[in-house]
């Protein structure tokens, strides 16, 4: 098949690059800061000078990449969520066919289709960003009982050694 010559090497022609650990730090981060200015992986993978293939390959082969590719596209469809609703609140200046001056335009249903597709998966990773490991949840449940406990037991002792003004155990505070 032939290629452009701008064109980036496809992927089993950078199979160097792929195993040179600095190259493909630079290329990633690259790609993904791309990825979260554009939303599209062929520009992405254009500014990283890399073929669309190889960082497809790396998506189904690094979970980690995978997981900053699907964090990068997130970034990017907030990013065009937040152009599009200024484009709804202030629409587009265009040349006006005879006018002397531009009108503002509002048609944004191309945007309004990409979000639509992009919807689920942007969703899903916003669900995944904000999850919270039952782990997590845990230790902050021991840290707080432990907190309690530790004031109780204070309490106790203030109030056992007739420490004035000792009625009743202290409101815990909320951390947040």
């Amino acid at each position: 098949m032939a290629q452009r010559p701008d064109a980036p090497e496809p992927c089993g022609a950078a199979t160097t690059q792929r195993d040179d650990p600095e190259a493909t730090i630079h290329w990633t981060a690259l790609f993904l800061a791309a990825l979260a200015d554009t939303s599209n992986v062929a520009a992405a993978a254009r500014k990283a000078a890399i073929d669309v293939s190889t960082a497809y390959h790396r998506r189904r082969h690094d979970h980690e990449f995978n997981r900053k590719w699907q964090v990068a596209l997130c970034e990017g469809y907030d990013n065009l969520e937040m152009e599009l609703l200024f484009r709804l609140r202030s629409g587009e200046l265009k040349p006006a066919p005879g006018a002397k001056r531009a009108v503002r335009s509002f048609d944004n249903a191309t945007a309004f289709r990409l979000l639509a597709v992009h919807r689920e998966s942007a969703a899903r990773e916003r669900a995944r960003r904000d999850h919270t490991s039952a782990e997590e949840i845990r230790a902050a449940i021991d840290r707080k009982v432990e907190e309690l406990r530790k004031r109780v037991m204070d309490a106790k002792a203030r109030r056992d050694a007739g420490v004035p003004g000792v009625a009743s155990l202290p409101k815990p505070q909320d951390p947040a």
